[in-house]
């Protein structure tokens, strides 16, 4: 067994929501195994209201969340990041920067909560839903035995998970 602490970034486009909220997750179900940090290809700025009340309900720190822009972990003297997860269907599809020691990439496209309409409650239900999504992935990522798997074979591992969860319930 590795005592290696994996970095992991999740990228969406505002990085107000999904993304926020796949760092949250990672951050809790990977305690010592992965850090998760989160951006966006044009920042809101601001975390959607609906993201921090979500987690504070399910008993998460929320003094991590800020919306910032990917190009803050492209930098010098930036974490090295092993895995880049896209979670929005936009971040995928731009050129991202170059990222320091080639990490593992997947796409794990989630519709965007913040896009929802609706009723208040239909809105905050989206919010759920994006966290059920990404919570199923999440815990089956930190399930994978890292250190017995080649670089191909857990590649194959993460597209498989972005494609084989629901994604409507």
């Amino acid at each position: 067994m590795t005592d290696k602490t994996y970095n992991v970034l999740f990228l969406c486009t505002g990085n107000s929501a999904r993304s926020i909220i796949a760092e949250a997750i990672l951050n809790r179900l990977g305690q010592g195994k992965f850090k998760a940090f989160s951006a966006g290809s044009h920042p809101k700025g601001v975390v959607h209201p609906f993201s921090i009340q979500l987690l504070k309900g399910l008993n998460y720190d929320t003094s991590f969340a800020r919306s910032k822009d990917w190009e803050e972990f492209a930098k010098p003297g930036s974490p090295q990041m092993d895995f880049v997860f896209t979670v929005c269907d936009n971040a995928a599809n731009e050129a991202c920067p170059v990222w320091p020691g080639q990490p593992m990439t997947a796409h794990w496209g989630v519709p965007d909560p913040a896009a929802a309409e609706g009723t208040e409650a239909e809105r905050h239900f989206a919010f759920a839903d994006t966290y059920r999504m990404l919570n199923n992935r999440i815990s089956i990522f930190v399930s994978l035995p890292m250190v017995s798997l080649d670089k191909l074979a857990l590649q194959k591992r993460l597209d498989e998970i972005g494609r084989n969860i629901p994604k409507a319930g």
